[in-house]
């Protein structure tokens, strides 16, 4: 853990010549967390991305150092002052060499996060992340600094630092140099508006609970057209049982072509 105050976490080299993810946040010490392993994990620490979280603690007005307020109209719970993010939004403005990042308010009713988002921020220079807590944050500061609202799914969780793992994990994996092979991108899941195919590996023949589990002969055969075929023929058929939705764009995109 860095000894820098909380106020702003740096984790990396902070040579600003990567690409920036700024994320603010009740707790910052949830950073950089699963973000810290693994492909991404390693590019951090070669500064392919740098990470600062920004600790919104540090803007309370309050001797107790109170961050949010009942909310108008009554209701259960808290509401993320708007004046807190204004000066936590204020204060990395002014210290960030590129104040134009992307800004993105993960929430529940926000736009569902897709691959093509993730690939757009991939191919800008960062992105600023507003992670709310308890009831959200007062939509005052989200319509006044421009914040895109986007959701990682149709529920809810504790905060948005979790979401925002999400988000940053998967747009730093589609930076250059993060992952080994190339083509590993190009034949994942939603790709082509399909889920993956079933995956395989050694040994051929697995024995479990008294059962043979053989791998599909198609893969053993070597011939790689027919492969090509088979891994097709599985992600359209599965696509079209999980994900009815996405096999209908996948459809008109066949169409159109």
């Amino acid at each position: 853990m860095s000894d820098l105050p909380l106020d702003v976490q740096k984790i990396g080299k902070g040579k600003y010549s990567s690409w920036q993810a700024h994320v603010l946040t009740a707790f910052p010490q949830m950073f950089p967390g699963p973000l810290g392993f693994s492909n991404v994990g390693k590019a951090l620490e070669k500064d392919i991305w740098s990470l600062e979280a920004h600790d919104l603690r540090q803007f309370a007005t309050t001797s107790y150092g109170s961050i949010d307020d009942t909310p108008f109209g009554g209701g259960a719970g808290m509401v993320i002052c708007p004046h807190i993010v204004a000066s936590c939004m204020d204060d990395l403005l002014e210290k960030s060499e590129n104040a134009a990042l992307p800004r993105i308010y993960v929430s529940p009713k926000g736009k569902p996060f897709t691959a093509k988002r993730a690939k757009q921020l991939a191919a800008g220079a960062g992105a600023i992340i507003l992670c709310g807590r308890y009831e959200g944050v007062d939509q005052r500061v989200i319509d006044s600094y421009g914040f895109e609202e986007i959701s990682i799914g149709d529920y809810v969780i504790s905060g948005g630092e979790l979401a925002s793992y999400v988000l940053l994990d998967a747009t730093v994996r589609l930076l250059p140099n993060v992952l080994g092979a190339a083509a590993s991108l190009t034949e994942e899941s939603f790709e082509h508006s399909l889920l993956e195919y079933p995956q395989y590996t050694r040994p051929a023949l697995w024995q479990n609970q008294g059962q043979d589990f053989t791998v599909p002969e198609v893969l053993l055969s070597g011939h790689h057209a027919r492969i090509a075929e088979w891994r097709l023929q599985q992600s359209e058929a599965i696509t079209s049982q999980v994900r009815p939705d996405l096999f209908a764009r996948y459809q008109a995109r066949k169409h159109n072509r």
